[in-house]
């Protein structure tokens, strides 16, 4: 397991995700788009969630958008004028997520504008599983 971590530490590191674990879950986040406006901040991030399980030798796997936003109410959709706080999260539907993606933020009335491929992440994760004698165990819900 020990060799498996530390591949998933390295390839963390290259793309300039953090890497963080509890309680024998690993968290990989990493901040996709941002968008940024007179005193506000809309953020998307890819959030992984990863368990080894050593009695079986399965790698456990989730994935979920999280959009985060505060600062000043800017228009009609928000919740109310003035200081404000509006928070979403979009996760994976039945099955993984596949190659790019645009989300268009309400928020601001524009897009966010990027190119993130969460299947060649997954991918890689799985590999990295196959390759160190793990199985890979995709998850939609929350890690068992």
């Amino acid at each position: 397991m020990v060799a498996l971590i530390d591949e998933i530490r390295a390839m963390a590191a290259s793309i300039g995700a953090q890497l963080k674990e509890k309680k024998g879950v690993f968290t990989l986040s990493l901040v996709v788009a941002e968008r940024k406006a007179f005193l506000s901040r809309r953020k998307l991030e890819y959030v992984a969630r990863f368990r080894v399980d050593e009695a079986s030798r399965e790698l456990h796997f989730t994935e979920m958008l999280k959009e985060s936003g505060s600062g000043v109410s800017s228009g009609p959709d928000d919740a109310a004028p003035g200081f404000g706080f509006k928070a979403g999260t979009y996760k994976t539907g039945a099955g993984p997520r596949e190659g790019s993606i645009v989300e268009q933020s309400a928020y601001f009335g524009r897009q966010y504008d990027y190119r993130f491929d969460w299947g060649a992440l997954r991918g890689w994760m799985e590999q990295a599983a196959r390759n160190a004698g793990y199985g890979f165990t995709y998850h939609v819900a929350a890690i068992p």
